[in-house]
């Protein structure tokens, strides 16, 4: 039987790429920015 799915195409897995990297630099900065003590510990739950 024919999967009725299609593979991603190159651009879709580059965008899927970039967003992940994107997240992971983002919840860097945000635990640096944490560590360091520019976001007070009460905003953290």
């Amino acid at each position: 039987m024919k999967c009725m799915t299609e593979p991603p195409t190159r651009q879709e897995s580059r965008t899927q790429f970039n967003e992940d990297w994107a997240a992971t630099i983002i919840g860097l900065v945000l635990l640096v920015l944490i560590i360091i003590g520019v976001i007070p510990t009460g905003l953290i739950p």
